[in-house]
C-alpha cells in the first residue's frame, strides 16, 4: 500500500512538472508574440509555434531538457541585459567579457566538451561510475554553454545593425557549433533512455573533433566574426532548413561512433568475453539497435531538410533541384543511408557489416557537410573555408 501511494505522488509531481513547463512555454511563446509579432512574418509564427510544440513534448518526455532550457533562458537573458544594446560592452563587462559574449560561451563550451571526452574515458578505464556521471554533467555544462552561445550570437547581429541581424546557422563556424550542440543532445537522450554512459567517450571524440576544427577556424580564419547575409541566405528557409539537417548530421555521427565501440567490443569480446571493458559497455545487441535507431532518427531529418532545401532553392535560383555539387552529395547521403536502412529491415543485416557501413557513412557524410565546401564549387560556395 505505502508504495501505492508513494507511486502515486511521484506521478503527482511529474504532472505538476510538466504543467508548470508548459505554462511556461505557453507564456514565453505569447510574450514574443506580443512583444515582437510587428516584426514577424507567418512563417517565423509559423516556425514559433512548431519550435514551442516541439519543447513541450521534449520536456515532458525528457526532465532534463526542462533544466536545459531554463537555464539557456536564465544565462542569455541575464547576458543581454548586460550588453543593454551596446555591443562594445561585450569587452567592458566581465560577465560578458569572460563567460556570456558568444565568443566566451563558446570558448567554455569546446573547454567542457573535451573534458567530458577525457572524462568519460577516464571512467571507463578506471571503471569509476562517478567519473562517468561527472563526464555527462561537462557534457551538459558545455551544451548549455553552447546553446547559450548561439542565442547572444543571434542578439549580437542584431545589435550590429537591423539589415544584418539573423540566426546564427549561416556558415560553417555557426553550423559547426550547432553540430556540437545537437550531436551531444541526442546523445544525452539515449544516455539516459538506455541508462548507460559506456559509449559517452565515443560519441564526445568526434564532438571534440569538430571542437578542434572551430578553434583552428576562429582564431586562424577569424571565422567567429559576424559578417552581413549574403542574398541567398535572407530566407526563412535557413531557419528550419539548417537545424533539421544538422539533426540529420548529428545522428548520423553517433551512430558511426556507436559502430566504432560496437567493432572495438566484439573485437575484445572474442578474446576474452569478461574483460572489464566489454562489461563496462552496452552489450552488442543494444549497440545494434541504438546504431539503428540513430541512423533511422537521422535519415527522418536529413530527408525532410532536403525537401526543405529543394524549396528554399526554387526561391532562390528558380529550380528545386540543379545537380549543384552540395545538392549531388547531399542525394549520395540519403541514398547510402537509404541503402542501410533497407539491408537492415529486408534482409535482416546487423553487426560488423553494419557497424562497418555506419562509419563509411559518416565520412561519406563529412565530404558532403564539409569537402564539397574545400574542394567544389557552385551554387553553395558562399560556405566554403
Amino acid at each position: 500500500m505505502s508504495e501505492t501511494i508513494r507511486q502515486n505522488q511521484t506521478d503527482s509531481q511529474s504532472w505538476l512538472a510538466v504543467g508548470a513547463w508548459w505554462t511556461l512555454l505557453l507564456l514565453a511563446t505569447v510574450f514574443i508574440l506580443v512583444a515582437y509579432g510587428d516584426h514577424l512574418d507567418v512563417y517565423e509564427v509559423t516556425i514559433l509555434f512548431i519550435t514551442g510544440f516541439s519543447m513541450a513534448w521534449l520536456g515532458k518526455a525528457w526532465p532534463p531538457f526542462r533544466w536545459h532550457a531554463l537555464a539557456v533562458a536564465i544565462l542569455s537573458l541575464f547576458a543581454l541585459q548586460r550588453y543593454g544594446g551596446d555591443l562594445s560592452m561585450a569587452q567592458q563587462d566581465g560577465w560578458l567579457n569572460y563567460i556570456l559574449a558568444s565568443q566566451s560561451a563558446f570558448m567554455w563550451m569546446s573547454a567542457f566538451y573535451i573534458a567530458a571526452t577525457f572524462t568519460y574515458f577516464g571512467g571507463l578505464i578506471a571503471r569509476s561510475d562517478y567519473t562517468q556521471k561527472l563526464g555527462s554533467s561537462f557534457a551538459w555544462i558545455a551544451t548549455t554553454m553552447g546553446m547559450t552561445g548561439l542565442m547572444v550570437r543571434w542578439r549580437e547581429s542584431h545589435m550590429l545593425g537591423s539589415d544584418i541581424g539573423y540566426i546564427p546557422v549561416s556558415n560553417l563556424y555557426e553550423v559547426f557549433i550547432l553540430f556540437c550542440v545537437v550531436t551531444a543532445m541526442i546523445y544525452l537522450f539515449y544516455e539516459r533512455r538506455y541508462k548507460t554512459r559506456g559509449l559517452g567517450g565515443f560519441v564526445m571524440l568526434i564532438i571534440t573533433a569538430a571542437v578542434m576544427f572551430l578553434l583552428w577556424y576562429a582564431f586562424d580564419r577569424n571565422a567567429h566574426e559576424i559578417e552581413p547575409l549574403v542574398p541567398a541566405l535572407q530566407s526563412y528557409w535557413m531557419k528550419i532548413h539548417v537545424p533539421t539537417n544538422f539533426i540529420g548530421y548529428g545522428a548520423f555521427a553517433i551512430a558511426a561512433m556507436i559502430g566504432v565501440a560496437y567493432l572495438l567490443v566484439s573485437s575484445r569480446a572474442e578474446k576474452n568475453p569478461q574483460s572489464h571493458f566489454v562489461k563496462s559497455m552496452p552489450s552488442l545487441a543494444a549497440m545494434d539497435d541504438l546504431m539503428h535507431k540513430s541512423i533511422a532518427l537521422g535519415f527522418a531529418f536529413f530527408t525532410v531538410a532536403t525537401i526543405l532545401g529543394a524549396f528554399w532553392a526554387a526561391e532562390a535560383w528558380g529550380g528545386y533541384w540543379s545537380w549543384d555539387p552540395k545538392e549531388t552529395w547531399a542525394l549520395i547521403v540519403w541514398l547510402n543511408y537509404a541503402a542501410w536502412l533497407h539491408m537492415r529491415f529486408t534482409k535482416g543485416w546487423h553487426g560488423r557489416p553494419m557497424a562497418w557501413w555506419a562509419i563509411v557513412g559518416l565520412f561519406i557524410t563529412l565530404f558532403a557537410f564539409l569537402g564539397v565546401n574545400m574542394f567544389l564549387s557552385g551554387l553553395h560556395s558562399y560556405g566554403g573555408l
